[in-house]
């Protein structure tokens, strides 16, 4: 198994406090961590969300994506429920990496959507590994996830990795007016299951 457990701390959110757990998977170099909220051992399916890493989303703010709105609603929804799993995997670009996002950002400035631009880049549309996921919840004792996505593939690729999905539930936030045409490609050609109606749009944006 690549993935190793490595340390644990206490993680204090504007949300509540996590337990951090830190892994690294030696097999690529990568460090991926856990935020981990109440007991999340045992049979019952715990609310999660296999969140890929979006540096430009999740830290730098960016209104291109629907990333960083939704990982702070995911670990809202999981310190409201008080039992789940934020699984934080650096997976950047849905596999690409930093520096290639930003190759691909350049060629969507021209016109090309998110799937376009990263075919003419040379890569899949989506490039990430989910095997990761299930050695993480062993070590935590996650039996199975009530997944926080709208994104039925990652769902299959999971399932496919031996991670039970008990339940899909969706997690639509953060439209505005920088990202409808990638959120209509999300859904257009990456089958994501979205409807207007779910969104909380940001009107200042």
């Amino acid at each position: 198994m690549s993935i190793e457990f490595v340390a644990q701390s206490k993680l204090p959110t504007p949300w509540g406090v996590f337990t951090m757990v830190g892994f690294d998977d030696t097999a690529t170099g990568k460090e991926h961590v856990a935020l981990v909220c109440g007991d999340v051992t045992g049979a019952e399916p715990v609310l999660a969300r296999m969140h890929s890493e979006c540096l430009t989303g999740d830290a730098l703010f960016s209104l291109r994506c629907d990333c960083g709105f939704q990982l702070q609603e995911a670990l809202r929804r999981i310190s409201e429920e008080g039992r789940g799993v934020l699984f934080y995997l650096r997976q950047e670009g849905r596999g690409i990496g930093l520096l290639n996002k930003i190759k691909a950002y350049h060629l969507q400035d021209g016109g090309a959507d998110t799937v376009e631009a990263n075919e003419q880049l040379g890569f899949a549309a989506d490039m990430r590994d989910y095997s990761i996921c299930l050695p993480m919840m062993r070590h935590l004792g996650v039996e199975s996830v009530r997944l926080m996505t709208n994104n039925p593939r990652k769902v299959k690729a999971l399932e496919l990795a031996g991670v039970p999905v008990a339940e899909r539930v969706p997690l639509q936030v953060g439209k505005n007016r920088h990202n409808e045409h990638y959120l209509q490609t999300k859904m257009g050609k990456l089958g994501h299951m979205m409807q207007e109606e779910h969104f909380k749009t940001d009107d200042a944006s």
